[in-house]
């Protein structure tokens, strides 16, 4: 079974409400990157990205920031292993869990 890795992103603050999910989804078209974004139940907003390291640098700078009505708090990352059979192509938003 072949595999990837991926970055999950937990990002904290006044995230929801204010246009993050969209923005994040927006962002990541425009650089080809591949995953989802959803909203979670804590207030928080979660995405699974697949990039490269430099893509993912520049990206990841540009979570912390956010659109202009959200104000980021934390950002938290995790790297992992997934199934490539799990790969999303393309960028997805997903419902709230």
């Amino acid at each position: 079974m072949s595999t990837v890795t991926a970055t999950r992103l937990f990002v904290r603050g006044r995230v929801q409400g204010v246009g993050y999910r969209a923005w994040l989804a927006r962002e990541a078209g425009k650089r080809d990157l591949s995953g989802w974004v959803r909203n979670r139940q804590d207030g928080s907003v979660e995405a699974l990205i697949l990039a490269p390291s430099d893509t993912l640098a520049a990206f990841l700078t540009l979570c912390r920031i956010g659109p202009a009505a959200a104000h980021v708090a934390d950002l938290a990352i995790q790297e992992e292993t997934i199934s490539a059979s799990d790969a999303e192509s393309g960028f997805s938003v997903r419902p709230t869990v």
